[in-house]
């Protein structure tokens, strides 16, 4: 292959692993650039290895053929090549930016003040597998632990600390946990079960500062004054696309690196998946849809052979669903699409079990399901998901009830 079609992708995580493979399945292999020194892994289970219930290498993904180490730190357009930190030098045909995101650091007192360049110690952030080793190894029985952020992220966080013995409390500057996935009542029983495994919970609360002795952390300061002693902290405030190698190039960016629906950058030669590309507006931030737009990159860069893809794919939006399941003494599994949220003449449906622990609910706009959120007994989800990702109408004679109480063989 000359560096007129070689594809090379930078990016070693899902999307990025994804495409390569299905590019060398489909007889177009790519050159995979990843900058981690571990071999390609499913983010979506750091959580996971951070709880003790697998091993690192559990979570590995399938490697591509061709994987190379390196941290590309410019494009040149002109030439199409990437310069690598090590003073490498590789060409490409086509480029593919799945470079993903980086961690929010939220502006706390006493994070990064001064020259200092690396968080205190004590500090976590959460994102890579390395990040997920170092906290695995600093958590002990007992350990007082701080987790800035209740988001998914923060959740996840705060639950895989409790049950490897530490004593957790959960910041949280929303008023609910989980905010942009779950209604009240959801949010209610997600904050009863960590509450029962331990976790002390504190919503609508703001954490302004870390304080250090001897370069480590030793309390959180609050908004109010007050100073919380902790061992560790773990920054769960999101994600933001990793654009900088794309702005650097002049490619086209806001939000995420703007794509059409070929997944084209402003370079006709250079395309963007997953978490760093921003689509119709929308950034996703999720598995699915980087996975979505791989298998319609793979087969718009290798057309007519059967895959997702073709001549005529376009990639035009993913209507992505949230999972969550926190595993361990008690298992709590939930689930969120859509707009949970009803408008003024919405249909909705409720049912909930406050013995069980279990809320069903669905909106229902114009005789189609606009959204969901499901907190235990997920056996409905399948037919819901469906039915809300084909937007298609609902049977005029079925019951609302019906579906959250037929799971369609899922």
């Amino acid at each position: 292959m000359t560096s007129d079609t070689r594809v090379v992708v930078i990016g070693a995580g899902l999307a990025g692993t994804r495409l390569a493979r299905r590019l060398g399945e489909l007889g177009t292999p790519a050159l995979l650039v990843g900058e981690e020194e571990h071999a390609p892994y499913n983010r979506v289970l750091l959580a996971d290895v951070l709880a003790g219930r697998y091993a690192p290498e559990v979570i590995s993904l399938p490697a591509p053929e061709h994987l190379v180490r390196a941290r590309v730190v410019r494009i040149d357009r002109a030439r199409r090549e990437l310069h690598c930190a090590d003073g490498s030098v590789i060409a490409y045909g086509t480029l593919v930016l799945a470079t993903g995101s980086n961690p929010v650091l939220p502006p706390l007192r006493g994070l990064l003040d001064g020259d200092r360049q690396e968080l205190p110690a004590g500090v976590h952030a959460f994102r890579t597998l390395d990040d997920c080793l170092r906290l695995a190894g600093a958590v002990r029985e007992g350990v007082r632990a701080v987790v800035v952020g209740g988001g998914l992220l923060g959740v996840s966080a705060a639950r895989a600390l409790s049950v490897r013995g530490a004593h957790v409390v959960l910041a949280q500057q929303a008023e609910r946990l989980m905010e942009r996935q779950l209604d009240p009542p959801a949010s209610r029983l997600l904050h009863r079960h960590l509450g029962d495994l331990g976790v002390e919970i504190h919503t609508e609360t703001r954490v302004r500062g870390v304080r250090t002795l001897g370069g480590a952390v030793h309390s959180v300061e609050m908004a109010d004054g007050y100073a919380l002693g902790t061992d560790l902290v773990v920054l769960a405030c999101g994600v933001r696309p990793r654009v900088g190698l794309a702005q650097d190039a002049g490619l086209a960016v806001r939000k995420g690196i703007l794509v059409d629906d070929e997944l084209r950058t402003s370079d006709p030669h250079i395309r963007a998946i997953g978490d760093c590309a921003e689509h119709a507006g929308t950034v996703y931030g999720l598995a699915a849809p980087a996975l979505e737009q791989a298998d319609v990159l793979a087969g718009l860069i290798a057309p007519g052979t059967g895959l997702p893809g073709g001549p005529a794919a376009r990639y035009t939006g993913t209507r992505a669903l949230t999972r969550l399941t926190l595993s361990g003494p008690a298992v709590l599994d939930l689930a969120a699409f859509g707009e949970t949220d009803p408008e003024p003449g919405d249909d909705t449906v409720q049912l909930a079990d406050a013995v069980s622990g279990t809320y069903r609910k669905v909106v229902v706009r114009d005789g189609r399901l606009v959204g969901g959120v499901l907190v235990g007994a997920l056996g409905t989800v399948g037919v819901l998901a469906r039915a809300w990702e084909e937007a298609e109408p609902l049977p005029a004679d079925a019951p609302l009830l019906h579906l959250l109480t037929n799971d369609g063989g899922s």
